[in-house]
């Protein structure tokens, strides 16, 4: 009776495997938004082929994925940044799908052992400054790089499909990013944190709408203050500079204030996360101490016994 009931089993099994799986494939399908079009994938130009092979693994691009594929380069770099060399090599890459207004901007670094300076929300709050919002940018590195250049490669996109971004608020949006990461640096303060203080500073300037760069550097020196930051002058001077930049931009702040309250929360998340990983490792790191110690005590009770 049971190798008759096993027999049925592997039967079943067998019919369930043997089942067309078309109706599954086509349910699991991308679908495709008609309004902005296929995803968007800006390629480094230093990239061998068999690094882009590599990015695309990253980025979960299969052969059958319909995107659209351009490459950045040197030249693009000095067309969208005024001032940068176009002999940069460029390894960044990003894949940008737009969505509809009100999902916000959400970036992932997918390769987030290789991009080494620039973090997720650093990327969101130079993006936010140089006009791209409600989209899902992912940023992909073969190789250790700063991450810089995928900046450039996410301006590009937005050129290809007929959006022009404005040029001062790109070359805006590059030195907000040269100073967050020159502060985590330089400065040592941590990354998430450089994030933190960047947005605050945002979240005020949309707040209080300031008129003069004297009003600025007052907003700038309260968050200092309110975060227990501490800045050389030099460090300080730099973000006021950088934040009298960003007042003088048409900036409809109204517009994307949900969006830094969004990036606020991400990275609060974000720093709570990394604090409970590090209390998380104390403990296994106690645990096997003790488990340790314990050990090495039993044995000297053993020794001690037949002694």
């Amino acid at each position: 009776m049971k190798k008759i009931m096993g027999f049925a089993l592997v039967f079943l099994l067998m019919i369930g495997l043997a089942q067309p799986a078309s109706a599954s494939d086509n349910n699991n399908e991308k679908s495709i938004n008609e309004k902005f079009g296929v995803p968007i994938v800006v390629y480094g130009d230093t990239l061998t082929e068999q690094q882009k092979k590599t990015v695309q693994e990253q980025l979960g691009i299969s052969e059958k994925d319909d995107v659209e594929e351009f490459t950045v380069t040197g030249e693009d770099l000095v067309k969208y940044i005024e001032g940068e060399n176009r002999n940069a090599r460029m390894f960044s890459s990003a894949k940008i799908t737009r969505q509809e207004k009100g999902e916000g901007l959400d970036v992932e670094i997918v390769s987030p052992e290789n991009i080494t300076e620039v973090t997720e929300s650093m990327y969101a709050n130079a993006l936010l400054t140089a006009g791209v919002e409600n989209a899902h940018v992912e940023v992909a590195s073969p190789v250790k790089v700063s991450g810089h250049s995928a900046l450039t490669g996410i301006y590009k996109a937005y050129d290809v499909s007929g959006e022009k971004l404005d040029t001062v608020r790109m070359e805006v949006a590059n030195e907000e990013l040269n100073v967050a990461t020159e502060l985590a640096k330089e400065a040592g303060i941590d990354k998430e944190k450089v994030s933190e203080l960047l947005t605050e500073i945002k979240k005020e300037i949309a707040a209080q709408d300031p008129a003069t760069k004297e009003e600025v550097e007052k907003i700038v020196e309260e968050k200092l203050q309110s975060m227990n930051i501490e800045l050389s002058p030099e460090d300080r001077q730099l973000l006021i500079d950088l934040f009298d930049k960003i007042r003088s931009l048409d900036i409809d702040f109204d517009n994307v204030q949900q969006q830094l309250q969004d990036l606020t929360k991400d990275i609060q998340d974000t720093i709570k996360n990394v604090v409970n990983d590090e209390d998380f490792g104390q403990k296994v790191s106690d645990f096997f101490t003790a488990l340790l110690d314990a050990i090495a005590e039993l044995f000297k009770s053993i020794k001690n016994l037949f002694s």
